[in-house]
């Protein structure tokens, strides 16, 4: 090979390399809040990041706790986030009062809400609520529908005492056995009861007698989706592969979140978290991962309407889209 041919060769040869991003100038920042403090639920967010499946859609997704659902849409809203990841009843409410965002994919068709209550005085069936006394704090999914429940079981709301506190003296006074009931998460705020108290408790999932909500869901803006879908459709394309890995390898999940989480719960608290969790994350079937079925968003305008908190229900098509999901 002469010297003029060897030398267009290896221009060639550099030109190609400098043609070619490296992986870390290829990332592009993609930023995540949480409705919440970290929790099993979240796992397959820590899990995406631990196996690069957000790098493999050429995102670096950063990923934040919150102080609440309205917290989060205000900064999504703001342009600090890129989408927020709240329970998706709360998405409902706020895009009914004409806040210009969507569900783009939804993991909980049904959030995991339930009522617990001490052995001594049972709650396993709606029925069990007469006569005994609920604690509950404004904002709570299941007390703020609890004369819709009432009625679809056909109980006596009046026969029940709720008794609204704050957030904060509701898990005291119910362990004091000062009320008979707590509304809470059966998927993460029972486990971590339970290893505290070293007790057990009778779980009434409402849920299994119609009080159904969608839960863990993924919020972006009006703009955000019209502006850059495809960006957006990469990232939930490597969140959704996140979900599918969680399902068939609940241990590397756990210690994925542990990993993150280092003030976290004992290590069987985040992995009873992340197992239950599982069992909420149900998919449709023929559907992709993150779906959002049609029939529980209009299910639970039904009864956010008829619980009156939600006055004049909008369109379908401006609570959902599944434009991003699967492609």
């Amino acid at each position: 090979m002469t010297y003029s041919i060897a030398r267009f060769v290896l221009c060639l040869c550099v030109c190609a390399l400098l043609a070619v991003p490296s992986p870390a100038a290829a990332q592009e920042t993609f930023n995540v809040r949480f409705s919440w403090k970290l929790k099993g639920e979240y796992a397959p967010f820590f899990l995406a990041q631990e196996r690069g499946l957000f790098g493999k859609e050429g995102l670096s997704v950063r990923v934040g706790e919150g102080a609440g659902s309205e917290a989060a849409l205000g900064a999504l809203l703001q342009g600090q986030e890129d989408v927020v990841i709240i329970p998706g009843v709360y998405a409902l409410n706020a895009i009914s009062k004409g806040m210009p965002v969507k569900i783009v994919a939804l993991y909980q068709p049904k959030a995991p809400l339930s009522i617990i209550s001490h052995p001594e005085k049972p709650i396993a069936t709606p029925q069990d609520l007469e006569g005994k006394s609920l604690v509950g704090t404004v904002g709570d999914t299941t007390t703020d529908n609890l004369k819709t429940f009432c009625a679809m079981n056909k109980i006596d709301c009046t026969k029940i005492k709720l008794i609204m506190m704050n957030v904060q003296a509701r898990l005291p006074q119910f362990m004091s056995r000062q009320v008979d009931a707590l509304s809470t998460y059966w998927n993460i705020d029972v486990p971590q009861l339970e290893f505290t108290t070293k007790q057990k408790f009778i779980i009434l999932d409402v849920a299994k007698y119609g009080l159904i909500q969608p839960g863990l869901s993924v919020v972006a803006t009006n703009d955000g989706i019209g502006r850059n879908p495809e960006r957006l459709r990469r990232f939930l394309r490597g969140l959704s592969a996140a979900f599918d890995a969680t399902q068939k390898d609940a241990p590397a999940a756990t210690q994925a979140l542990r990993n993150a989480w280092t003030a976290g719960p004992p290590a069987q608290v985040v992995e009873a978290q992340v197992t239950l969790s599982n069992r909420t994350f149900v998919g449709t079937p023929d559907k992709p991962t993150g779906w959002v079925p049609q029939d529980v968003i209009l299910a639970a305008l039904t009864l956010l309407k008829e619980s009156g908190q939600v006055s004049d229900p909008k369109p379908l098509d401006m609570y959902f889209t599944n434009s991003l999901i699967g492609n």
